[in-house]
């Protein structure tokens, strides 16, 4: 095959064979097809799209482009997977909490991308936890306790990350069904037999329209049923941070909180919902009120939060630090960001909030800086609350002293306050299954 009649027939709108879109993805794999070809390659989709057909074939190339695992010995798996957030600890409650509901629940996960944190750095914060664990080690823990959480390998699906690094530099992040191919490629090569997708959406998110977003879903949704996986696709609000906390630290405790039932109500709330909709693809409930209930039950009699104990230990995290949360890296300096007018919060740049957290030392600025797990923000106030002149809207945690004012004047422009009272905001937007 020749990659340059491949590209122009994308080009041209043409659709793509499944030989010729695996030619394509095992040639840049393997350094056979340059750069700039398969640059153009992603710009031609970029451009056209893909039909669901295609994008699944897309899937299932980057999928076996590496290694897969196994995990039938393990039973019926699912796994669940967000679009990235500012304050998003969802999955750290949602792990121990489906699998103390009789779910076995394998989930690996990146680090922080741009304004959104990663699930990995925030379990860092924990001293000692083992991010990396061999297939016999997964394995043998979800028989044993039904939950891993582990750090994305480097051996699953490699053609996503060459590609990822390619798009991230070319203009082609933006594609659905790019976006959608990569998802699906991580989730399924890690053996998973089902999916959980939370898809954010609005100014703090990737997708910043709802209608996107809803693509998005829908497309996940529909590759997932090609490939013989049920997927369920959530689509919620990133029009501010959830919770109070933005930082991993700061993420962990408030996840620890929430798992003692005195979390943020958004957090408890769309914890429950996913984990919902989880003992539904898993069939541990009939219907959607009653997997609520159960997940409920669960958080409030304390074993979800055991489970998430149970895990800690078992990938050799310290436990004594879970039990004693101020025992967490402290950080030098913690200023306050006070209003300068009164009336209520109407919006929040989540975006820059996300941004503002990485130049405190939470997130990365170029990939070689070294994360604070200590630095982040905690909001005092969110969208809907009054605010009097001089409240507190929020504290920033960082190391960084020459950091300070920038954050707080970059902070004071990302928060809106208005006279009138803004009308509340739906946490979950929609489904898609």
């Amino acid at each position: 095959m020749n990659p340059i009649e491949i590209i122009i027939k994308k080009r041209d709108k043409h659709e793509l064979t499944r030989d010729e879109i695996n030619f394509m993805v095992d040639g840049y794999t393997k350094s056979k097809i340059p750069d700039y070809q398969f640059s153009s390659f992603l710009m031609a989709i970029y451009a056209n799209g893909m039909s669901i057909r295609e994008t699944a074939d897309l899937s299932f190339a980057m999928i076996y482009s590496g290694k897969t695992l196994d995990l039938e010995s393990a039973g019926y798996t699912i796994d669940k997977h967000s679009t990235g957030g500012v304050g998003d600890k969802i999955t750290l409650i949602v792990i121990p909490l489906a699998a103390s509901a009789g779910l076995t629940v394998p989930t690996m996960f990146g680090r922080a991308l741009g304004h959104t944190g990663g699930t990995h750095d925030k379990l860092e914060s924990i001293k000692g936890f083992k991010m990396f664990l061999t297939e016999k080690q997964i394995i043998k823990q979800l028989q044993k306790i039904g939950a891993v959480m582990i750090g994305t390998s480097g051996d699953c699906a490699p053609a996503d990350k060459k590609i990822y690094a390619l798009r991230d530099v070319t203009g082609t992040v933006e594609s659905i069904p790019l976006i959608a191919a990569s998802i699906i490629s991580k989730k399924f090569a890690e053996g998973t037999d089902a999916l959980l997708m939370d898809v954010k959406t609005g100014n703090g998110a990737f997708m910043k329209s709802h209608k996107d977003a809803r693509l998005l879903a829908k497309t996940i949704v529909s590759i997932s049923k090609v490939m013989g996986k049920k997927t369920v696709a959530l689509i919620t609000d990133m029009n501010q941070p959830l919770g109070h906390t933005v930082g991993n630290a700061l993420e962990v405790k408030e996840a620890l909180d929430t798992l003692q039932c005195k979390g943020p109500d958004d957090v408890t709330k769309l914890s429950l919902t996913i984990t919902a909709h989880m003992l539904l693809l898993g069939k541990k409930a009939h219907t959607f009120t009653e997997a609520y209930t159960v997940a409920e039950t669960h958080l409030r009699n304390g074993c979800a939060y055991r489970k998430f104990i149970e895990i800690v230990k078992s990938q050799g995290g310290n436990v004594k630090q879970i039990a004693h949360p101020y025992s967490f890296k402290k950080p030098r300096y913690i200023k306050k960001c006070k209003s300068i007018s009164k009336g209520y919060i109407t919006n929040i740049n989540t975006y820059e909030i996300g941004m503002i957290a990485n130049i405190l030392g939470a997130g990365r600025l170029k990939l070689t800086d070294k994360i604070d797990s200590s630095a982040g923000i905690v909001f005092h106030k969110k969208i809907g609350d009054s605010v009097k002149k001089g409240d507190t809207l929020c504290e920033i945690h960082t190391d960084k002293k020459e950091c300070i004012i920038e954050a707080l004047e970059r902070i004071s422009f990302s928060i809106q306050i208005e006279k009138k009272k803004p009308h509340a905001q739906k946490l979950i937007l929609g489904i898609a299954k």
